[in-house]
C-alpha cells in the first residue's frame, strides 16, 4: 500500500504541544477509572461502619463479603460490555464520534454513585451498583478510544510513550483517590470533634458520597476540549477514504503546512474488505488477537487480585481498628494507599513511559511477568511459616515484595497490554480488536478481585467460606504470572519503530505491490 503524505508526516512529525495537549485530555477518562476503582475499596469499608452496625461479633461493621465482591465486579463487568460496545462502535462512526458519549457516562456515573437516590442501607446499595455499572459503561468506552486515538495522533518514534503516559494517569487517579479521601475525612472529622456527640453515621453518609462525586471533575473538565478534537487523520483517510480531510484536520492541530500533506492524486488507499472475526480476518489477525486479549485476561487476574494483599497489609498495620472511629480507619487506610501509589505503582508507569520506546513492549512484558512471579513465589511459599507470622521485619519484607509486584505490574504488562491493541491492528479494526482484548482482560480482572478473595481464606473467617488457602493462591498466581511470560514469548508481536500502517497489509502484498 502506498504511503499517504499525511500519514507519513504524522509518522515522522516532531513531539509537539498537541501531542501532550491529547495525553491529557485522554487520561482524564483512565484518571477517574483508577479513582473510583481504589476509592470503592475505602468506601466500602465507610459502609461497613455505617450500614452495618447492626452484626455481631468479628462482623460487626464489616460489610458483607458479597456485597464487597458485587460492588466490586459490577463496575468491572460493565467495563467489559462498554468496551466492547464503544470499541465497535468507534471502528464503524470515528473515534471522535463516540468519545464525548463515554466521557458523558463517566461525570453521570460518578455523580449518581454519589446521590443514590435514598438512605436505606438496600436501596443504597442496589442503587450503588447500578451506577456503578454505568460508570463501568463509560469507562470501558474510555480504554480503547483514547488509546486509539493517542496511538493513531503519535509519531512511531515515541507512540509508545504517549500511550503509556495516557494509561500512566491511572496512578495519579489511585494517588488522588487516596488524598481526597483524607481531605473528605478530616474535614468531617474535626467537625464532630467539634460537637458533643461522636462521628454519626449520617455525616459519614454525606462524606463517602462526596468523596465518589468528586471524582468526576477532571473528567467534567476535559469534556470541551475532548469535542473540539478532530477525527484523527488514519481514521478519515483508511476508515472514511476522505484524503484531503485528514490532511486539513492535522493542519490545524500539528504544525504541518497543507502543501507537505497534500496529496497530488488524493484518492484512497486499496484496502482488503474482509469483515470483522471473519475466516480472513482470524487468519491474518487471529494470533495477535490472542497474544493481546490472553495477556490482558492473565495480568488482569493478577493485578486486581491485588485486593488480597491489600487485605493483608491492613491486618497488619491497623492493629487497633476497633479503637478508632470510621474517619480515622479511612483515612489510615487511605494513607497506605497512598505510600503505595508513590513508592510503587506512579514510579512503575513512569519507567514504562521512558523505556518503552527504547527497550521494546515484549522484553517489558515478559520481564514484568518474571518478576512478579518472583514476589508472588516469595510471598507464597513461605506464606504460613514466615509471612503470616505478622513480626514487624516480615511486615516490612511483606510491603516491599507487595511493592515490587506492583512496581512491575505497571513497568511490564499492566501497561504493555493497554499499548500493544492499539499498535497491531487495521484502523477500520483498531478499537473494536482493542475493546475486545481489555474486554478479555477484565474478566480475568472478576476472577482475581472476587474469586481469588474469595479462595484465600484457609478458614472460615469474616464472613468468608473456607478456601484453599493464602499460600496456593498467591503460588497460583505466580504460575499464571509464568504463563504469561510464555504466552508473550511465542505468541507477541514487537510493534517498537513499526508505523501503524504496516497493519494495513501482509508482508505478501507489500512484495506484490513492489514489482507490479
Amino acid at each position: 500500500m502506498a504511503r499517504l503524505k499525511v500519514l507519513a508526516a504524522l509518522d515522522t512529525a516532531k513531539t509537539q504541544y498537541y501531542h501532550f495537549n491529547a495525553i491529557i485530555i485522554a487520561g482524564m477518562g483512565l484518571f477517574t477509572d483508577a479513582y473510583e476503582l481504589f476509592s470503592i475499596t475505602l468506601i466500602i469499608k465507610m459502609i461497613g461502619r455505617i450500614y452495618y452496625s447492626d452484626r455481631h461479633g468479628d462482623h460487626k461493621h464489616q460489610t458483607p463479603p458479597f456485597v464487597a465482591s458485587a460492588l466490586v465486579a459490577v463496575a468491572l463487568l460493565g467495563t467489559a460490555i462498554g468496551q466492547v460496545v464503544f470499541g465497535r462502535i468507534g471502528d464503524l462512526k470515528g473515534r471522535r464520534h463516540v468519545y464525548g458519549y463515554a466521557l458523558i457516562l463517566i461525570i453521570i456515573g460518578s455523580l449518581a454513585c454519589g446521590f443514590s437516590i435514598c438512605t436505606s442501607r438496600t436501596c443504597v446499595l442496589l442503587s450503588l451498583g447500578f451506577f456503578r455499572f454505568m460508570l463501568g459503561l463509560g469507562i470501558g468506552g474510555d480504554y480503547p478510544l483514547s488509546s486509539t486515538i493517542m496511538s493513531e495522533f503519535a509519531n512511531k518514534r515515541t507512540r509508545g510513550s504517549f500511550i503509556a503516559a495516557v494509561f500512566s494517569m491511572q496512578g495519579f487517579g489511585i494517588l488522588a483517590s487516596a488524598i481526597v479521601t483524607t481531605v473528605v475525612c478530616s474535614i468531617f472529622r474535626r467537625a464532630s470533634d467539634t460537637s458533643p456527640q461522636k462521628p454519626t453515621p449520617q455525616g459519614a453518609d454525606i462524606a463517602w458520597r462526596l468523596i465518589l462525586m468528586l471524582g468526576s471533575i477532571p473528567a467534567a473538565m476535559t469534556y470541551y476540549w475532548r469535542m473540539m478534537m478532530p477525527e484523527t487523520a488514519r481514521y478519515t483517510a483508511l476508515v472514511e477514504q476522505n484524503v484531503m480531510q485528514a490532511a486539513h484536520d492535522m493542519e490545524k492541530v500539528l504544525d504541518i503546512s497543507i502543501s507537505e500533506i497534500t496529496e497530488n492524486n488524493p484518492l484512497p488507499p486499496t484496502q482488503h474488505n474482509y469483515p470483522l472475526l471473519s475466516m480472513e480476518f482470524l487468519r491474518r489477525h487471529g494470533r495477535d488477537l490472542f497474544a493481546c486479549s490472553s495477556t490482558w485476561f492473565l495480568v488482569d487476574i493478577v493485578f486486581y487480585s491485588s485486593n488480597l494483599f491489600q487485605y493483608q497489609i491492613y491486618k497488619r498495620f491497623l492493629k487497633n481498628k476497633n479503637n478508632v472511629d470510621v474517619y480515622q480507619e479511612a483515612i489510615q487506610l487511605a494513607g497506605l494507599q497512598a505510600i503505595l501509589a508513590v513508592c510503587s505503582t506512579i514510579p512503575g508507569y513512569f519507567f514504562s513511559v521512558y523505556f518503552i520506546d527504547r527497550v521494546g513492549r515484549v522484553k517489558i512484558q515478559i520481564m514484568g511477568f518474571f518478576f512478579m512471579a518472583l514476589a508472588f513465589f516469595a510471598i507464597g511459599f513461605p506464606y504460613y511459616s514466615y509471612w503470616a507470622r505478622g513480626e514487624k521485619e516480615s511486615n516490612k519484607g511483606f510491603i516491599a515484595l507487595y511493592g515490587l509486584a506492583f512496581f512491575f505490574a505497571n513497568f511490564g504488562p499492566n501497561t504493555t497490554t493497554f499499548i500493544v491493541p492499539a499498535e497491531l491492528f487495521p484502523a477500520r479494526f483498531r478499537s473494536t480488536c482493542h475493546g475486545i482484548s481489555g474486554a478479555s482482560g477484565k474478566v480475568g480482572a472478576m476472577i482475581g478481585c472476587v474469586g481469588f478473595l474469595w479462595a484465600s481464606h484457609k478458614e472460615k473467617e469474616e464472613g468468608y467460606p473456607k478456601g484453599i488457602g493464602m499460600q496456593v493462591s498467591l503460588i497460583t498466581l505466580g504460575g499464571v504470572c509464568i504463563l504469561g511470560m510464555l504466552v508473550t514469548f511465542f505468541f507477541t508481536k514487537e510493534t517498537m519503530g513499526r508505523s501503524l500502517e504496516e497493519n494495513e497489509t501482509e508482508p505478501q502484498d507489500i512484495k506484490i505491490e513492489e514489482f507490479s
